[in-house]
């Protein structure tokens, strides 16, 4: 019988045995800080959808009591001219007013909706954040296109916009920049300034995170969170609160009023 011959094996390259292995690597920290970037997101679109939450119910009841309080201080500062004291309580009455007005903006008809991002919006946004966010390549033209690109991709979550996402992740993925070069070489040292820009931007990305955790803002979500498990609602009874201050200071404006005119 004769003896069978096979084919030498082809011989791996060192280079491209760690390319690899490198691109293996570059994988894993680019999923993981898509994970990351989603989580970070999903918790800006939430803080955002409970503040507007917040000023359309709370907002507008402080900006109205402080308003009444506003013109309290002027009708008084009105009735004592020679009263410095008066004169500045009511300008300092005046200045809060219209601080309070222009951070609770205008109450819309409509109630803001809370956030809740579906698992497809997810998804999106999660390949979104793995193949084109800009700390993932090291060429100008490129990064400039995937800022702008992400910043499109934040925006289309924060409205639960999946067409948008679809349409943001598939015209990337067509374009040149996608496209990788040749060599075994050249593709290491990509994917090694990859891979350190993409633990760095992981690095920011938790920082960012713990900063959000620890704002005031998601203090109070969370405050409101609890107590809705059982069965109170902070909001309302903070505007319930506000409107009896509302209420009594109207009677006391119209006190004045009434001794003006009398």
């Amino acid at each position: 019988m004769a003896n069978e011959t096979h084919p030498p094996k082809p011989v791996v390259k060192p280079e491209d045995r760690e390319l690899a292995h490198k691109r293996e690597e570059q994988a894993a920290i680019e999923t993981e800080l898509a994970e990351c970037e989603l989580r970070a997101e999903n918790l800006r679109a939430e803080l955002g959808a409970f503040e507007r939450r917040y000023l359309h119910f709370v907002g507008s009841c402080y900006a109205e009591l402080d308003e009444l309080n506003a013109q309290v201080a002027e009708r008084i500062a009105h009735a004592q001219p020679n009263n410095e004291r008066a004169q500045r309580a009511a300008r300092e009455a005046r200045a809060r007013a219209g601080n309070t007005k222009s951070t609770a903006g205008e109450k819309s008809e409509q109630e803001p909706r809370p956030f809740q991002a579906s698992p497809e919006l997810k998804r999106l946004y999660r390949d979104i954040a793995r193949k084109i966010h800009p700390d993932l390549t090291t060429d100008r033209d490129d990064r400039a296109k995937r800022q702008d690109l992400m910043a499109q991709a934040n925006d289309a979550y924060e409205h639960g916009d999946e067409s948008q996402l679809i349409k943001i992740l598939t015209e990337y993925e067509c374009s040149p920049e996608a496209v990788k070069g040749d060599g075994a070489g050249p593709d290491l040292i990509r994917v090694i300034r990859r891979i350190s820009q993409a633990r760095s931007r992981l690095s920011e990305i938790e920082a960012e995170l713990q900063e959000l955790l620890r704002s005031d803002l998601h203090q109070l979500k969370m405050r409101v969170d609890e107590a809705e498990k059982f069965g109170r609602d902070i909001v309302a009874e903070i505007v319930s609160k506000v409107e009896e201050q509302v209420a009594q200071t109207k009677r006391r404006l119209d006190s004045l009023e009434h001794r003006e005119s009398a």
